[in-house]
């Protein structure tokens, strides 16, 4: 979890991909994940760059699945050298 930041109740992630496509194919990879778990990061994308944000706003603040989803996050991330 080295990657992700915690802020106040959220934690927060910067994935910098090596071009667009890639930025696009991690961002794929991790909204078929999220809707298996029914647990969905806010995701901001700037060409390369994302800004992932975790949180679970039904519980007002992070719970176990934000850490589980922030595990496949870094999988998912790793998987394409980021």
């Amino acid at each position: 979890m080295s990657e992700w930041k915690k802020e106040g109740e959220e934690i927060r992630r910067t994935i910098t991909a090596p071009d667009f496509p890639t930025a696009i194919r991690i961002v794929d990879e991790i909204a078929v994940k999220a809707e298996e778990l029914n647990h969905h990061p806010d995701i901001d994308i700037r060409w390369r760059t994302l800004h992932l944000t975790l949180t679970t706003h039904d519980a007002g603040g992070l719970t176990d699945l934000d850490y589980q989803l922030a595990a496949i996050i870094d999988e998912i991330a790793g998987k394409h050298g980021v």
